[in-house]
């Protein structure tokens, strides 16, 4: 184990528990391991149509690194409860959440080969919160996130069909020489986003559609 290596509870296929293992060998051996994850969603405002809210992934990440992925997203520790996962929101986007205030979406299991030093078997504890703040009141954890972008729910499904072959124009927030957030737009493709296979995407689009456009 690496010096200050994180411990994680590990499973079986079927999520079965199988003990406990560092960080650095649950990605080189593959073990299946559980991990947090909440989308925000900012509902239609005007003109403005509804937007799901990407996080880009620091420069430095050991798994993709600089793309767009879910809003806020972290690995859950030995020991830890599904409810222990809301950190991640105080922690990457500066948001203080109850756990009961989330939308539950769905438990997703999902292998990513990185190479063959690295592969990443996650169970994902699936959330959504909805919120209205402007991008700029979030506070980015500078060594994790290195931007917040607005993507139309629209592109969004079209990235769970694999039916988004254009380049798209996004709007969004990132900090800059002092760490002030300032709005920027950038334009992105596909090759842009982690590969989340079309079925997770699903997963937080039927809960938004479940929550109706009372919510959105």
């Amino acid at each position: 184990m690496r010096p200050g290596d994180e411990i994680f509870d590990i499973f079986d296929e079927r999520m079965n528990p199988a003990g406990q293992a560092s960080r650095s060998e649950v990605h080189a051996r593959g073990l299946w391991h559980q991990t947090f994850h909440c989308w925000i969603a900012v509902p239609a405002d005007g003109d403005t149509d509804a937007v799901l809210l990407f996080q880009e992934r620091h420069p430095g990440k050991d798994t993709f690194p600089s793309l767009l992925d879910t809003s806020c997203a972290g690995h859950l520790l030995a020991g830890e409860a599904v409810e222990d996962g809301v950190r991640e929101l105080e922690e990457e986007l500066g948001l203080s959440v109850p756990f009961e205030a989330l939308v539950p979406c769905g438990l997703f299991a999902e292998e990513d080969i990185i190479s063959e030093a690295c592969i990443d078997r996650e169970f994902c504890h699936v959330y959504l919160r909805v919120n209205r703040q402007p991008l700029t009141q979030y506070r980015l954890q500078p060594e994790e996130v290195t931007g917040l972008y607005q993507v139309p729910l629209e592109q969004v499904r079209k990235l769970a069909q694999g039916t988004l072959s254009e380049p798209i124009r996004i709007g969004g927030v990132a900090p800059d020489e002092n760490g002030v957030l300032v709005s920027l737009e950038r334009t992105v493709g596909p090759a842009d986003f982690v590969p989340h296979p079309g079925a997770y995407y699903e997963l937080v689009l039927k809960a938004i559609d479940r929550i109706g456009k009372s919510a959105l």
